[in-house]
């Protein structure tokens, strides 16, 4: 996936998190919810975008461990609403499994750049 892709990507996440929290329920529960939910899910592409933007490697290391943190909210958030069954059954699991796959991308890239910051210091 390249970086157009996963901005496109990102970035239906985040309306697809809209879209998902529009079907928990109106109480303090769903209100709590709602609100960290669509405060981590929409970060995700947020910071994925300023992350791409960055100035350097250690700015662009820096940016990707929120985007990672973000999407590892935003799972716990989405699981926490599974395991309760609030919300769309179909879009909730449709976001628990891509807000996985999200984590899996951003930790592996963060990775990948901290390996290559380590190769080019050691030149």
């Amino acid at each position: 996936m390249n970086k157009t892709d996963l901005e496109i990507s990102t970035n239906r996440f985040a309306l697809n998190i809209i879209q998902f929290v529009a079907t928990l329920p109106r109480n303090k529960v769903g209100d709590v919810i709602t609100h960290q939910l669509v405060k981590s899910g929409t970060s995700v592409g947020a910071n994925y975008r300023e992350a791409t933007r960055a100035e350097s490697r250690n700015d662009f290391i820096h940016k990707i461990a929120i985007v990672e943190k973000e999407a590892s909210e935003t799972q716990y958030w989405l699981e926490l609403c599974d395991e309760a069954t609030l919300g769309n059954p179909e879009a909730r699991s449709i976001l628990v499994r891509e807000a996985g796959e999200l984590v899996a991308i951003f930790t592996q890239s963060a990775k990948t750049a901290k390996t290559n910051r380590a190769a080019t210091a050691g030149r």
